[in-house]
């Protein structure tokens, strides 16, 4: 009787041997594992992903804001310039907007340009450049250099969205190097041999997907969105220069 338990409860510890070893095997497969066990170049890989990921969500969060208080003050200010009936109080109107609008700054170049002509009539620069070519190329100015500052952190979105799937792709090489090493070693393709490299490139390559994704999708939005935008521009740009250089707007006044 005591002799048949003693030979189950051997039986019984040699089956759980293996399940044992398995279990900790595949602890190995984890993240934790995986920075606990980090060499030079897995851990120049990690950094160089998390910097891309933190300035990709950095650009996306603050473009994010840009665009919304952009596109929220956008039709109040081009309305209130053209329903304000004296010039010179809708000049005041637009000074008094924040830094970051856009719209005021097109039209405050616009006028600025207008006065700078008016002041030097009868000068080489009237001669040179009339009115409304004059106010024309400070418009055009004005538009680049507003279209310039929507486009702030869109390189960075672009650069991440076509890169970190393949610095990704490298930390996933150097793990499946790792493992073949393990596996010369220890003469052994046992899950105990590469489970520790296999989670290591495994997980590079989920990070590099996790960090470009957000990124490519971002880059898109934010394109089609400051489309919409230079449309505004545009046309603010062209009923601008007919109001400064002809005194009055043509075509259908702006409600």
């Amino acid at each position: 009787m005591l002799q048949d338990i003693l030979i189950n409860t051997a039986a019984a510890a040699a089956a759980a041997a293996p399940a044992a070893s398995n279990a900790e095997s595949l602890q190995k497969l984890g993240f934790s594992h995986m920075i606990q066990n980090l060499d030079v170049i897995s851990a120049g890989v990690l950094v160089i992903l998390v910097i891309m990921s933190v300035g990709a969500w950095w650009y996306t969060i603050v473009n994010l804001i840009k665009n919304a208080v952009i596109r929220t003050r956008a039709d109040r200010v081009m309305r209130t310039f053209w329903e304000t009936p004296n010039a010179q109080d809708a000049i005041r109107f637009m000074e008094e907007q924040k830094a970051n609008e856009p719209f005021s700054k097109i039209a405050l170049d616009c006028a600025q340009a207008a006065a700078h002509h008016q002041r030097h009539e009868g000068s080489r620069l009237v001669e040179a450049l009339n009115r409304s070519e004059f106010i024309d190329r400070a418009l055009r100015q004005a538009v680049t250099r507003e279209s310039a500052n929507l486009e702030n952190g869109l390189t960075w979105l672009a650069t991440v969205g076509a890169t970190a799937p393949f610095v990704g792709l490298l930390g996933t090489v150097w793990g499946i190097y790792h493992a073949l090493l393990s596996i010369g070693e220890s003469g052994s393709s046992s899950i105990d041999a590469v489970a520790g490299p296999v989670g290591e490139a495994l997980i590079m390559t989920a990070i590099g997907l996790g960090v470009a994704i957000p990124a490519v999708l971002a880059y898109n939005y934010f394109v089609r969105v400051n489309r919409d935008t230079y449309s505004k521009f545009d046309t603010f740009a062209h009923d601008l220069h007919d109001f400064f250089a002809t005194g009055s707007r043509v075509g259908e006044v702006k409600r």
